[in-house]
């Protein structure tokens, strides 16, 4: 695999689209499965110039395989969420623990945050393997805190400090 994260571009975007449009993969990112191309080119636009912001695509010999967010990257504290997402034909191969890994090397390396978090849905037990592997450990769990499948539905926070991941090489 040799797989890289790149700086999402406009032309990525009807990939975003496609993501965004299926109902097994956004149910893990707690929203619906509803978005225009229209509103993630809005989107796209007010973000693309945003320091708090990192897009990027996972890409395999031009083949994109998913993304990967640095979403409200705070100027003070020196923390921000990470969101990943693996496209359903790619999964299995290796994509999100190595994304993982150059996402906290970027922002731990070259931005110089502090602290990296993430929410994740309690049974999404593959990206808890992936995330604990990449040193992530367990803040806290957000009982009923997103509607999803007819019902309320626990995340867990979790969250690895630069120290602790540069400590890890």
């Amino acid at each position: 695999m040799s797989a890289v994260l790149r700086s999402m571009e406009r032309a990525d975007l009807p990939f975003v689209h496609e993501l965004f449009n299926d109902p097994e993969v956004v149910r893990y990112w707690f929203v619906e499965p509803t978005k225009s191309l229209a509103a993630i080119e809005s989107t796209y636009d007010q973000r693309v110039l945003d320091d708090s912001w990192r897009r990027f695509v996972i890409d395999d010999g031009g083949r994109r395989c998913g993304i990967v967010e640095l979403v409200g990257i705070h100027p003070k504290h020196w923390h921000c969420e990470f969101q990943i997402i693996v496209a359903p034909d790619a999964q299995g191969n290796g994509y999100a623990g190595k994304a993982t890994q150059d996402a906290l090397s970027y922002a731990f390396r070259d931005l110089n945050l502090h602290k990296v978090y993430l929410e994740v849905d309690n049974k999404n037990a593959r990206a808890i393997h992936v995330y604990e592997k990449a040193g992530f450990q367990v803040e806290g769990v957000l009982k009923q805190e997103y509607f999803a499948d007819g019902e309320y539905q626990d995340a867990t926070r979790m969250a690895i400090f630069q120290q602790d991941f540069l400590a890890r090489d």
